[in-house]
């Protein structure tokens, strides 16, 4: 055999299977290779937009908490502020109930003083009825009876 016909049949069946490769074989692959390339490029960009979309969420979930504690605390002071005007208005109830107490208390005992003065003044009024018993049984004299009596009022 001939170095150069072998030669040139190789070259000849390498054409063959080039073309055939380049027309047959080739324009599936570059197309699996083309599809494969963009659903990787569809992923990476579905990706991106997922990563956008948890940024914006989180975001969200971020300003909902926000609001969610402002509110909170702006119904914990509202509540306070309640609260302390519950306590502040009892307190004034039961002092103006305690002012009412003590000048109920108050009233009673200067009641009980004047019972007290008037049983007092009946009782000297009594004891002058009963000196002036005992001044009549030793002398009958009216100028005495006079100025005892003038005493008498006096004190009284």
């Amino acid at each position: 055999m001939n170095l150069n016909a072998t030669l040139i049949a190789q070259i000849v069946v390498f054409m063959i299977l080039w073309l055939f490769t380049m027309k047959f074989v080739w324009p599936p692959i570059t197309k699996a290779l083309d599809e494969r390339a963009s659903k990787i490029a569809d992923g990476l960009a579905a990706a991106d937009n997922a990563k956008l979309e948890l940024a914006k969420a989180n975001k969200s979930v971020q300003e909902q908490l926000n609001q969610s504690r402002e509110e909170i605390a702006k119904r914990l002071a509202d509540a306070e502020k309640r609260g302390n005007a519950l306590v502040d208005d009892a307190k004034g109830r039961a002092s103006t109930e305690a002012a009412k107490i003590v000048a109920d208390a108050q009233a009673e005992a200067a009641q009980l003083i004047v019972q007290a003065r008037e049983a007092l003044r009946e009782e000297v009024a009594g004891l002058a009825v009963k000196g002036a018993e005992q001044i009549l049984r030793r002398e009958v004299s009216a100028q005495v009876h006079a100025d005892l009596l003038s005493r008498l009022k006096l004190e009284l």
